[in-house]
């Protein structure tokens, strides 16, 4: 191994000086705003969710509490089940060359076939006038997606901890809006059309409000009976 050169002292001077002045403009702030770094994070690989075959994705057999107490035999059967209503509502289809994950308004959630612990999601979502939508994450609810005044954005199911988005950065129904959601511990960032709008919020346990929020689980795309559509959509683990 190479010794290291001594360092270009008056360099090193201004690259300090330009540093404690970026912390000084509010770099620090800057750096807050997108949430914790895992150690890892440069080198985690990004998985694509719209693959044409659904390849990625399967049907909402129950919610957690009931698949806990399933037999292995029972959920299978669930399974196999929940599989088949989910082709039925759920499809990959083209639109402007683009693949466009459309689902009919009818049916169950959409879950990944893989769960995650530390992540970073990243999709497009459209809906209707009065569409009401969310992302579950680590199979609990919800990342809120909705066409009210409040926005989009928020953990809407919290009680103790910030239940709404901070600001309102929807476009409006029939348009892309963009997500980056990343979840870091039991704390939740999200990003609405690249505006921070919760920022490492608590997500409490719907399922057992007494415990913490599941350590992994599956992410889910929700029904909530009208017409939704995602794209561009892709995970990473941290």
């Amino acid at each position: 191994m190479r010794p290291r050169a001594p360092p270009n002292r008056p360099l090193a001077r201004l690259v300090l000086l330009g540093s404690v002045a970026w912390l000084t403009a509010g770099g620090c702030t800057a750096r807050s705003a997108i949430g914790p770094r895992a150690s890892n994070e440069n080198a985690a690989a990004w998985t694509d969710l719209m693959s044409p075959d659904l390849a990625s994705w399967r049907g909402l057999p129950a919610d957690p509490p009931v698949r806990e107490k399933m037999s292995r035999d029972d959920l299978a059967i669930a399974q196999f089940a929940a599989d088949g209503r989910m082709r039925e509502h759920w499809r990959v289809v083209q639109e402007a060359g683009e693949r466009v994950l459309a689902f009919d308004g009818r049916g169950d959630n959409l879950c990944t076939r893989a769960d995650f612990e530390d992540f970073e999601l990243e999709l497009e979502w459209r809906i209707g006038p009065k569409g009401d939508s969310g992302i579950y994450i680590r199979g609990t609810p919800q990342v809120q997606i909705w066409d009210d005044p409040v926005g989009s954005g928020g953990l809407y199911n919290n009680q103790k901890h910030a239940s709404k988005p901070v600001s309102r950065a929807d476009r409006p129904p029939g348009e892309w809006n963009t997500f980056r959601i990343r979840m870091v511990g039991d704390r939740v960032w999200v990003w609405l059309n690249g505006v921070l709008v919760t920022d490492g919020v608590v997500l409490e346990n719907y399922w057992n409000r007494a415990e913490p929020v599941a350590a992994s689980g599956a992410i889910e795309l929700q029904n909530h009976g009208n017409p939704l559509w995602f794209r561009r959509a892709r995970v990473r683990r941290l």
